[in-house]
């Protein structure tokens, strides 16, 4: 499953590289949804994919932290 190895690649990051990779995220969906609100955008899904990337990241630093 993909989803999966993407959440193992995300456990075996140190905690400044999963705030880069989430500072990357948050950039895409900012130019996602510039590009949505243009109607630049072709597949949309990925909006809501980014979306849940980011809470992935957000969940495995807190679990770091924790």
């Amino acid at each position: 499953m993909k989803i999966n190895k993407y959440v193992e690649d995300l456990k075996a990051k140190s905690a400044a590289e999963l705030n880069e990779e989430l500072v990357a995220a948050k950039k895409e969906l900012f130019n996602l949804r510039f590009q949505n609100a243009t109607n630049q955008l072709e597949n949309t899904s990925r909006i809501k994919e980014v979306r849940k990337n980011i809470a992935r990241i957000q969940t495995v630093i807190a679990q770091k932290n924790a």
